[in-house]
């Protein structure tokens, strides 16, 4: 392996939680706060750590579970492992098992509202499994028909990518960040030193392109994906930041207009990371709907 760089902001969150093994991997997971379960899902391409911002609020309220997807973040980032969304989800499904939750809501963010899809599709099938009371879903390819991928996740993607990947700078990494944020609320150097730090780590470059084709298979599950929404199977909110090319205003109004009586916050000059983008207002929105719904 690789010398590895974590900056200090990360370096700090790996301190906070801990690694378990599932499957014969090392997988980062962080549990801290009281009251009910919630799990927070991350996205592509970094991990976690895209929930800094609102943990703290977050924790106030409820008991947060958060896991590094294989392939992604602090976890291991294996070559031969299969990054399909029903692999990720299944890495969920165990800490749920292992934790020991009887019921929990879900806060998703990118490729994790994929597997929040996929969570809440298991549980219209199987009804032993552990209730989800209520859903809060941030940019992502909710309605994978809509979604927008970006030029290098196309690339990444293709045949190409496993020679594109590992050879990645952090310059064009950086580029391609910067147009998925807001306007007015782009990324500091530092947050970008963190996330390439949390891209590379454990030789993460040469894993990327199998992790980034998860928006291909979404297209084949589009049907079963979509169907936990739209028959409205669990309280559902799905805040934008419609500012966001690949997920934003387009995805916002697919969603009003395919789910009856949606409930859609969208945000005004937000991009893809409305966590970080405007973490006081995602996490007072959060909080507001989940009280709703959340069994004590």
């Amino acid at each position: 392996m690789k010398d590895e760089y974590l900056t200090s902001s990360v370096s700090a969150w790996l301190q906070r939680g801990r690694m378990l093994r599932y499957r014969g991997r090392d997988v980062y997971i962080r549990v801290s706060g009281s009251g009910p379960a919630l799990m927070l899902i991350h996205g592509y391409p970094t991990g976690s750590y895209d929930w800094h911002s609102v943990w703290m609020a977050l924790s106030q309220r409820h008991t947060l579970v958060a896991v590094d997807m294989l392939g992604l973040g602090l976890s291991d980032k294996p070559k031969d492992f299969d990054y399909s969304i029903a692999q990720h989800a299944d890495l969920h499904e165990w800490l749920i098992s292992s934790l020991r939750l009887k019921r929990l809501c879900l806060i998703a963010h990118d490729l994790g509202v994929s597997i929040a899809q996929e969570m809440l599709a298991r549980r219209m099938q199987d009804l032993s499994l552990p209730p989800i009371d209520a859903v809060v879903m941030l940019n992502g390819g909710v309605f994978p028909e809509v979604y927008r991928p970006r030029f290098i996740l196309r690339l990444l993607s293709s045949p190409m990518g496993s020679l594109i990947g590992p050879l990645m700078s952090r310059s064009a990494f950086e580029r391609s960040m910067h147009p998925l944020f807001g306007e007015h609320a782009q990324p500091s150097t530092a947050l970008l030193d963190d996330f390439w730090s949390l891209v590379t780590y454990r030789d993460g470059l040469l894993v990327t392109h199998l992790v980034g084709r998860f928006w291909k298979e979404r297209l084949r599950l589009r049907n079963r994906l979509v169907t936990p929404l739209m028959q409205r199977s669990v309280p559902t909110r799905f805040i934008n930041g419609i500012s966001d090319p690949n997920s934003g205003q387009h995805m916002a109004n697919r969603y009003a207009e395919l789910v009856p009586d949606a409930d859609v916050i969208r945000l005004e000059g937000v991009g893809h990371w409305p966590q970080l983008e405007q973490p006081e207002r995602v996490a007072h929105l959060a909080l507001e709907f989940l009280a709703r719904y959340e069994t004590r």
